[in-house]
């Protein structure tokens, strides 16, 4: 009875944050596809500029994605998580201020940097929440929001790209930038206080939830203890990370 009613209470607590959280950041990553038609007849950006600024996005996410969740573990999930929304949101709002194809790309590789390690992040937030045996459903709840954001991206930015009138001498595509990009923002202040550090400290947890909580989790890392002598490059070698990382 205490497990079930202190997994709902989590549950109820932290997945929906954590999948508005995510629904916000796919949001800020894919809507520069639905900008590109009006932003590069506005900034004569050719087909091979914006080509290859879209994907530099992903070049610097993939360099700091390491070094981004080795900080995270080292100053705390939710410090460094509110750090990643509120730089990327910063950056993704400025993408409305463009006026180069040079300043296009610095933007779209800085927006890479700053969301690198925002995904591992969440898994490796949740995964200091809730047990093993509760771990899945969880991780599953919020990763939901990616097919959610996917479903309600393209209409909202559709809607932002046409609706808002020219004002302050800013366009629609403009517009979308710094409306899509304000949650982030937003949020990352929130989350500073909205998700606790560490389920020792979630003062709303009932006593006897929040002991058993951390003790069960303790347990389970006394039984899988961490390996220390595990390198980046013992991990590097191992199959199934590549496996998991071309899936990703």
């Amino acid at each position: 009875m205490l497990e079930r009613t202190t997994i709902k209470h989590l549950t109820l607590r932290l997945v929906p944050f954590l999948f508005l959280l995510l629904l916000v950041n796919y949001l800020d990553r894919v809507n520069i596809g639905f900008a590109a038609l009006h932003m590069n007849a506005d900034l004569r950006l050719s087909a091979t500029a914006f080509g290859f600024g879209a994907s530099v996005f992903f070049i610097g996410y993939a360099l700091f994605e390491v070094p981004s969740n080795i900080i995270l573990q080292r100053v705390g999930a939710r410090i460094w998580l509110a750090r990643i929304m509120i730089s990327w949101g910063i950056i993704s709002g400025a993408m409305a201020f463009v006026q180069s194809e040079q300043w296009f790309i610095i933007l779209r590789f800085l927006l890479g940097v700053a969301e690198g390690g925002f995904m591992p992040g969440i898994i490796f937030y949740l995964s200091a929440w809730f047990p093993l045996a509760h771990r899945s459903r969880a991780n599953s709840g919020v990763v939901s929001a990616t097919a959610v954001a996917s479903v309600v991206g393209a209409p909202l930015s559709g809607f932002l790209l046409t609706s808002p009138p020219q004002l302050f001498g800013l366009v629609g595509w403009q517009w979308m930038f710094l409306l899509e990009a304000a949650p982030a923002v937003i949020l990352g202040v929130v989350l500073l206080f909205v998700l606790p550090e560490s389920p020792a400290r979630a003062r709303w947890l009932a006593s006897d939830q929040r002991e058993w909580l951390v003790s069960t989790l303790k347990a389970e890392d006394d039984a899988n203890p961490a390996d220390d002598r595990l390198s980046l490059w013992k991990v590097a070698r191992l199959p199934r990370v590549w496996v998991l990382a071309a899936l990703f």
